[in-house]
């Protein structure tokens, strides 16, 4: 009988902690997600579904989402774009690409803090890297992160910058995977390199892609810090992302209950579209055997 357990015993600390730390939480969360809280009062009154009522009803909870979606459709296709022809080229096994490797990845390492307080210095509109460049060849001050248009592709661009180097690396094992033999019998057949591509690579790193596709699009709908940092949801809205309206919410109104109910919302909605995509492209997802 013991002999039975023992492979129970082995996971039970990772299943223990997991229950502590992930599905504990979301319980909480629906729980106050029907509940009047402000964190200090002792009394956490039933309100049914009162909190959900109010965020579907505010203009701010539309915004975010609509500013999260946008912000989404534009940073992971260009991510994984790049980072897939990025990784074509540091496929070999050289010193030069193992260098770059490590170059392109240190910022996915890097605190986000500290990344967007940097990037908040050199999109600075008075005393900024990229307006003093500009200065330098005629063209007049830009406001960067004051511009609503222009604010949300800085965000863009610094996310850009920090998640690029992780989606190399993985595109590398993937490409890395695929048989060289496979290469070989279409230089024969006299492939061109981008119609090689098109039929051979694109094909075969799709299980990569598709796992890249999944992790992007529930990182880009948490991203937080770098809004936070960088412009706090401004100016007039227009980078307010969902996580940075929870936090708004929950830990600046201190309304829990309506914070823990878009929480909620938020959780069902990236499980919706992980579901949604595994309909569309898992299913042109081929692994081998």
């Amino acid at each position: 009988m013991l002999r039975k357990l023992t492979p129970y015993f082995f996971v039970a600390p990772l299943m223990i902690s997991i229950a502590v730390f992930t599905y504990i939480p979301i319980l909480s969360s629906l729980n106050l997600s029907v509940r009047e809280w402000n964190f200090l009062s002792p009394d956490m009154p039933f309100v049914g579904l009162r909190n959900y009522e109010q965020l579907l009803a505010s203009h701010d909870f539309w915004n975010s989402l609509w500013v999260t979606t946008v912000f989404a459709v534009l940073s992971v296709p260009l991510r994984l774009g790049l980072a897939l022809v990025i990784a074509s080229y540091l496929t070999r096994e050289t010193l030069h690409s193992r260098l770059l490797r490590g170059a392109l990845f240190l910022p996915s390492v890097t605190s986000a803090v500290s990344i967007a307080v940097v990037f908040s210095w050199i999109f600075s509109t008075d005393y900024g890297m990229v307006n003093a460049l500009f200065a330098a060849v005629g063209i007049g001050k830009v406001h960067w992160l004051q511009d609503p248009f222009l604010a949300l592709w800085v965000l863009i661009f610094v996310n850009t910058w920090k998640q690029l180097g992780y989606d190399i690396v993985i595109y590398i094992a993937g490409l890395q995977a695929i048989p060289g033999e496979l290469y070989d019998a279409a230089s024969v057949d006299g492939g061109r390199r981008l119609h090689v591509f098109r039929r051979v690579t694109l094909p075969l790193v799709m299980p990569t892609t598709y796992f890249l596709l999944v992790i992007s699009v529930i990182e880009a709908f948490q991203v937080f810090t770098i809004v936070n940092v960088m412009t706090r949801g401004g100016p007039a809205g227009a980078t307010d992302m969902l996580v940075n309206q929870l936090y708004e919410i929950g830990f600046v109104l201190f309304d829990i209950g309506r914070g823990s109910a878009l929480a909620v919302i938020l959780f069902v909605l990236l499980v919706a579209l992980a579901i949604l995509k595994s309909r569309i492209i898992g299913r042109k997802v081929h692994y081998e055997a």
